[in-house]
């Protein structure tokens, strides 16, 4: 008997069942949003937070698709795209996955099989982007129903994040990465449909691009993150 055999089959209802899912992924709250897409989904998820985890994951286990986020505390998503692209056996799917609006291009140059945009709610646009590159003999065949559903994660793992952002920023001013700072900020904020962190995250970007002072802006951000963290006490 084939290995696959013994794979559960995806029905209409889960589409991805039998899959595994890696997802390298910082923000509590976007690693929410793709547990319960893949739970939805009748995928397993894996989690790793750095480009470090996912290795000790990938040594362990390969898995049927990998969702990467671009910007990770310790490297480049891309960097691992290329990695797990070049890799043979390959892995199935390999998807980039960032609030960037760049971010597309640079995951398709990394050799990544399709993008995905934060934020992501939208249980048909998981499940498609998985299943167009998913070998024959995984995909589900026949007509499928388009599931109108979106997901909306616990709150509290927004107020993990910025936990996360307010540690980052009260540590030593030499041991602070803008960049990673503003691009951490920027996913989190579009996960969250949050308008004012994003543009606060832009500012700081476009000032480290320019080579501006970045003071006000990260004080600006500091702010409203101390904001957001208040909320703690309403949840």
């Amino acid at each position: 008997m084939d290995e696959q055999d013994l794979l559960p089959r995806p029905t209409a209802a889960r589409p991805l069942l039998g899959l595994t899912v890696l997802v390298v992924e910082d923000s509590r709250f976007a690693s929410e949003a793709m547990r319960l897409l893949c739970l939805r989904s009748g995928a397993r998820i894996r989690r790793a937070d750095c480009l470090r985890s996912a290795g000790r994951h990938l040594r362990v286990y390969r898995p049927s698709v990998a969702v990467i986020d671009l910007g990770l505390p310790d490297g480049s998503g891309a960097d691992l795209i290329a990695d797990l692209a070049a890799g043979q056996p390959r892995i199935d799917v390999i998807l980039g996955f960032s609030g960037d609006d760049s971010g597309a291009e640079a995951a398709r140059a990394a050799g990544a099989d399709g993008f995905l945009a934060k934020p992501l709610e939208s249980l048909a646009a998981f499940q498609v982007a998985v299943l167009r590159h998913l070998p024959p003999d995984r995909r589900l065949f026949g007509p499928q129903p388009v599931s109108g559903e979106t997901v909306r994660p616990d709150r509290l793992a927004f107020q993990e994040d910025m936990a996360h952002l307010a540690e980052v920023l009260h540590g030593p001013e030499e041991m602070t990465d803008l960049d990673y700072v503003a691009q951490f900020l920027r996913g989190v904020a579009r996960s969250a449909g949050d308008g004012a962190l994003d543009a606060a995250a832009g500012a700081l970007a476009d000032a480290r691009r320019a080579g501006r002072a970045t003071g006000p802006d990260v004080a600006r951000i500091a702010h409203l993150v101390q904001d957001r963290l208040a909320e703690r006490q309403v949840i």
